[in-house]
């Protein structure tokens, strides 16, 4: 079996973005762009996975696993020269080498394990992903001979006359041959022009060889895409945002108005639940089966809502768990909070969770009913079927007893109802 391992290519400073935040780690739908690119490793096998470092290299080390290796390109004399550093893990490796781009957080996987699969069934020593765009512009254009095979990748920089009206552009996507490639990147010279080794050279190269070489045409081009600008982030946050949108659509939920609705990457929702519009549900977020979401509701991270539940309009909740049936209809904000069953959550009620130095807990425990314009200052506990009068403040850690009414503020008990 031919094992693969891949090369992530991560060093680039990133100028265009004018940021100091490394441009692999800028989010896109709640991710940062590179763990899209460490999740179609992950998802076509590879045994291991090298990242090549430059710019900011310990914050971009600091995000990264132990399960990743690393290696600093010091100088950044280009992309054949970034490979080159990930020798020393690489060059005994009888298998092959997947490269990817950290910029690129729309490709496809499926398309990937394709690229791995025409790879290995070929016996290729090299396979790599095309598009044919209308606007070549800034793009490799792809060179064939008379009988389809390709001859060469030219860089934009380079390409002349005809060469610039191709329209079939590599994407930046390659399988390799682990030892041909580490053998022929020693013979790529440096380019003239940007004074770079290009990884691009070693096609015509192979080619010159007569070794074999593949390619696989995608049929959206925008999966390639590489982020390079803040125009270009929002431009990915929207494809990636529509597909989103879709898949949950197709699974069975209902989103009323796609345009305004934001749903981040790892986020969960059960089948015919709504979401209404004007609503974010941030990653690591879980929504169980018909419940009703929004209008102008934020789901931030850690958020579970179990099923049946209804969040409404002007509502917030951070961290917190919600039980079936309960509802948190208007203007209310939850933090920190372990929400029951059957619980009521009055309109600007809110959960205050953060003393200055911890976020604290709130437990609303059962069939609790939270009166209009409650403060709740965690840590602090709501038993079960207890009632909070409108308006009323429980202080931190005077918990309202099970089956007990509460009022005033700061609250006190003034009755208890039977079981």
């Amino acid at each position: 079996m031919q094992e693969l391992n891949t090369i992530i290519l991560a060093a680039g400073k990133g100028t265009r973005m004018k940021s100091d935040t490394p441009k692999v780690l800028h989010q896109v739908c709640g991710k940062p762009m590179l763990q899209y690119v460490l999740d179609i490793s992950k998802s076509v096998g590879s045994l291991k996975t090298c990242v090549v470092l430059g710019h900011k290299c310990d914050s971009v080390k600091d995000f990264l696993s132990k399960d990743f290796l690393t290696v600093e390109q010091k100088k950044l004399l280009g992309t054949a020269d970034a490979v080159k550093c990930t020798e020393k893990y690489f060059k005994n490796h009888k298998g092959n080498v997947l490269i990817l781009c950290g910029d690129t957080p729309l490709l496809n996987k499926s398309v990937i394990k394709n690229i791995v699969k025409r790879h290995k069934k070929r016996e290729a020593v090299c396979t790599f992903l095309t598009a044919v765009v209308h606007n070549p512009e800034g793009y490799g254009r792809i060179i064939r001979d008379e009988s389809g095979k390709v001859v060469a990748i030219r860089e934009d920089n380079d390409a002349v006359g005809l060469e610039r009206d191709l329209a079939e552009i590599n994407v930046g996507v390659y399988c390799f041959k682990a030892q041909e490639l580490f053998k022929a990147l020693k013979e790529i010279k440096i380019n003239k022009k940007k004074k770079e080794f290009y990884l691009t050279d070693i096609i015509e190269l192979f080619y010159e060889k007569q070794f074999k070489i593949e390619t696989i045409e995608t049929e959206n081009p925008s999966e390639g895409l590489g982020i390079n600008t803040r125009e270009g982030l929002a431009e990915a946050e929207a494809i990636l945002r529509r597909k989103i949108l879709k898949r949950f659509m197709s699974d069975g939920v209902t989103i009323m108005d796609p345009q305004t609705v934001y749903i981040d990457s790892e986020v969960k929702i059960g089948r015919d639940t709504i979401i209404k519009p004007f609503t974010f549900i941030e990653k690591n977020v879980k929504v169980g089966a018909r419940c009703s979401i929004g209008p102008f509701a934020r789901l931030r991270s850690g958020a579970r809502i179990e099923d049946d539940v209804e969040i409404g309009n002007f509502t917030e909740i951070s961290r917190t768990k919600i039980g079936k049936r309960s509802m948190m209809k208007h203007f209310s904000y939850l933090g920190d909070a372990d929400v029951g069953s059957d619980v009521n959550i009055g309109a600007g009620a809110i959960t205050a969770n953060f003393d200055g130095v911890e976020k604290n807990l709130t437990k609303i425990s059962d069939g609790a009913f939270i009166g209009c314009d409650s403060i709740m200052i965690a840590p602090v506990k709501i038993g079960k079927q207890a009632i909070v009068g409108a308006g009323s403040v429980v202080s931190k850690k005077k918990n309202v007893p099970d089956y007990s009414v509460a009022v005033g503020a700061p609250a006190r008990i003034i009755s208890k109802r039977k079981a």
